[in-house]
């Protein structure tokens, strides 16, 4: 028997976590450590608390003892409560018996849907630009990820025809991010109807993270799995950190075919075991008291996108109008950088961190993401600061 004379623990290390790159959106925010007067764009965090009634239900919680663990999948009132807000708000029906799984999180649940799903070789469907999660997340599962771009003349929709170019016979899996994560791009009942088609004829599993459906502006979302024949293909996900100002509890939820459901759970009992009970009790306590609360914030949203959005625009940089999430996704093609050289020499000469479009997939190169979740006042000075800098190129 021979063993390795390397005794480093990076020898040891899986291929697969050895080869695969850090975060694109981290190494922006590692630029910025240290930094003083910087503004920052490039988190997906709104700048409002979780609601006070909120806390203080955690803190009655707390003086109670309530520390315990959690059935696997969730609070079963929580669960009850999901259920009722899904049929409310997006006129989809879910057993919170066997329907719903409450997560670490809306990432955990797509984490452990593609886990449960894929075999190696499968294929995985991306719209992109989108949220940087999901093609790491299906390499470690054995799979490969295939982005489908979509662009800004077409408002980053995903188009039937984008979709059918890149199907083969190991497509399983079709990734859906609307409003989307970063270009705020939308989709309506009318858009997703050839999509619908195609993942039925094609037998595609979907996985619809809406994380952002109550962050949509002129008009309301349209949940895909709502769509006829949808719901016993679709697994919906969704969570508390954006439209709740949650973001730190960690509380999401996939609800979806119990088939799909009982296999997610298996993992999820070995990994974390169930949600942090006090994040679910704030998860209960947002969905029973804190609506007005949400409505107030997605006012807010709203004012500060058409604000920022426009004050782009005069300073020189075109932006589609962004109808979803808390994003704007101007170009920077006419300076001549890259998106990656765009937004280094931002943050180091102005002082703006932004996020360049590339590691979002293709498509997002000649475009930056910028959240637009600050105070009002950062936004204006974030304007400033990138029209006198767009001036000195």
């Amino acid at each position: 028997m021979t063993y390795s004379t390397d005794s480093g623990i990076g020898s040891l290390l899986s291929p697969l976590v050895r080869d695969m790159p850090p975060s694109g959106i981290r190494k922006f925010f590692d630029y910025a450590a240290g930094r003083k007067d910087v503004i920052s764009l490039g988190v997906g965090e709104p700048d409002f608390v979780t609601p006070k009634p909120v806390r203080d239900a955690c803190i009655r919680a707390l003086e109670k003892g309530r520390t315990s663990y959690t059935p696997n999948a969730g609070l079963p009132e929580l669960r009850e409560a999901i259920a009722g807000y899904l049929s409310a708000r997006f006129e989809v029906d879910y057993d919170p018996a066997d329907e719903v799984l409450v997560t670490v999180g809306s990432s955990e649940a797509i984490d452990l849907a593609l886990r449960a799903l894929i075999t190696d070789g499968d294929e995985i469907l991306i719209p992109v630009p989108c949220y940087i999660s999901y093609s790491p997340i299906a390499y470690l599962g054995g799979g490969k990820a295939v982005q489908i771009a979509t662009r800004a003349e077409n408002q980053f929709k995903l188009t039937a025809e984008a979709l059918t170019a890149k199907l083969t016979p190991r497509s399983k899996v079709l990734v859906l991010c609307y409003p989307n994560n970063p270009t705020g791009g939308v989709m309506t009942y009318e858009d997703w109807l050839p999509i619908a088609r195609i993942a039925e004829e094609r037998n595609l599993v979907v996985i619809a993270d809406e994380i952002y459906a109550e962050l949509t502006y002129g008009g309301s979302h349209t949940s895909f799995a709502s769509l006829p024949g949808m719901k016993d293909r679709t697994l919906l996900v969704n969570g508390f950190s954006k439209a709740f100002a949650m973001t730190g509890w960690r509380v999401g939820y996939a609800c979806g075919p119990r088939e799909l459901l009982s296999a997610m759970l298996k993992i999820h009992q070995y990994t974390v075991m169930c949600a942090p009970i006090l994040g679910q009790i704030a998860a209960l306590e947002s969905l029973q008291i804190g609506m007005e609360e949400m409505g107030f914030m997605v006012e807010s949203y709203d004012g500060r996108r058409r604000s920022f959005v426009k004050g782009l625009r005069e300073i020189g940089l075109p932006c589609h109008e962004p109808l979803g999430s808390f994003y704007a996704f101007p170009s920077i093609a006419h300076t001549g950088l890259s998106s990656e050289r765009f937004a280094q020499r931002l943050l180091e000469e102005a002082g703006v961190v932004t996020v360049p479009g590339h590691v979002f997939g293709d498509g997002g190169e000649g475009f930056i993401r910028c959240a637009y979740a600050s105070s009002q006042a950062q936004l204006d000075e974030a304007l400033e600061r990138m029209r006198a800098f767009l001036r000195r190129l």
